[in-house]
């Protein structure tokens, strides 16, 4: 009896610290706040492992990297001529649109339209999405066309719907305006006024373009008051039972990646086959570039095709598998190679809606207090 007597205080104390041990490495979500913020609080590499798939090339959450690049706006001349050529309409054929038309500083770098508005009050097919932080992103536009900053200027100058302009005109449009050559001259050491040159200067120029901090940043810099407890477990959530790191991971909240979550429409209104335009890949058929998350709440309304405003309605599709179950072939598309297939990555989540509250309040936490609203130029060259 005296050896049963010491054998259970030892299993008991055996399996208390065994609960210690997971509590702290793999915290669930019914912990309360002061203990999960004790855990987020410690440097990113110990904190509870992430939901992340197979396959999936993850990079933990991080604040966004210190940069100066913004001194470029008074330094460097390509910068400051990429910035007149952004905000001049007269790179349009009717001189009345200009690339600040759907990126317009005073709405967090987009136009707050469910769908761009050009040339003639055309309107396009997808959403504007906001050129903060455009400079992360190796692939342009929500299907991916464009391969970097130069190649994608040119196509909403020579776009019917957008500025409607043959691009061949353009260096030849503008070499007529006597204060442009002096300002290409400053930049590139002549004044030759090229495409190459426009397209060049507003690159360089879109790269400067990047979100201030957050609260989140200022969270991961130390300030762990920053975050409020309902947004702490909402971090908990985004990085675990959310599912949300497997796209939205990185210092910039995206994989940089493309992905079918559900929202083809295909055979429907809204019908949009993103990248298979691109590819021509079966496999392609409804995927759309992962946007990054910062400043989120400052650029809807959200996804490819500007359908959604609410990010709790976001959360709500995403919390039902997006619908995927939904998606069946119907009689006559039992062979159809366009069929789209919704990612494996997009799953029920079960989420209660405590937890969908948590999880809207940490996104919400991505955003700066206020977008930087560039002023435009006082005045064109003429």
């Amino acid at each position: 009896m005296k050896r049963i007597y010491w054998i259970l205080p030892t299993l008991v104390l055996m399996i208390f610290s065994m609960s210690l041990v997971v509590s702290s490495s793999t915290p669930t979500i019914n912990q309360n706040a002061d203990s999960l913020r004790a855990i987020y609080s410690r440097p990113s590499n110990e904190w509870p492992k992430a939901t992340i798939d197979t396959g999936v090339i993850f990079h933990e959450l991080a604040a966004m990297p210190k940069d100066s690049s913004y001194l470029r706006w008074d330094s460097d001349p390509i910068v400051q001529l990429g910035k007149i050529l952004f905000f001049d309409p007269r790179l349009s054929e009717s001189n009345q649109v200009s690339c600040s038309s759907c990126h317009d500083p005073d709405i967090a770098w987009t136009d707050a339209r469910k769908v761009s508005l050009g040339h003639d009050h055309l309107q396009g097919t997808r959403n504007t999405p906001t050129i903060l932080n455009v400079f992360i992103h190796k692939k342009l536009f929500w299907d991916g066309r464009a391969d970097g900053l130069e190649s994608q200027a040119i196509n909403p100058i020579a776009t019917h719907h957008e500025m409607n302009m043959e691009p061949p005109k353009l260096a030849g449009k503008l070499d007529k305006i006597k204060g442009y050559p002096p300002l290409f001259a400053k930049a590139f050491g002549d004044d030759n006024i090229t495409l190459d040159r426009i397209t060049t200067a507003i690159a360089e120029f879109e790269r400067t373009i990047k979100s201030k901090k957050s609260r989140f940043d200022q969270f991961m810099e130390g300030k762990h008051k920053s975050l409020s407890d309902q947004e702490i477990r909402g971090l908990h959530l985004f990085r675990t039972k959310a599912r949300c790191i497997n796209c939205h991971n990185g210092a910039f909240f995206t994989d940089g990646e493309f992905h079918n979550i559900g929202l083809t429409y295909y055979g429907r209104q809204y019908e949009d086959l993103g990248l298979y335009k691109v590819t021509n890949e079966p496999g392609d058929v409804g995927k759309f570039r992962t946007p990054s998350l910062r400043d989120v709440m400052h650029t809807k309304p959200w996804m490819h095709n500007g359908l959604f405003s609410e990010m709790m309605g976001i959360v709500n599709i995403y919390n039902s598998g997006m619908g995927a179950d939904l998606l069946k072939r119907k009689p006559g598309q039992e062979n159809d190679p366009l069929f789209p297939t919704t990612d494996r990555l997009v799953k029920r989540l079960n989420l209660t809606e405590g937890e969908k509250e948590d999880l809207v309040a940490f996104i919400e936490a991505l955003s700066g207090s206020t977008p930087y609203k560039m002023p435009r130029p006082k005045e064109l060259p003429q």
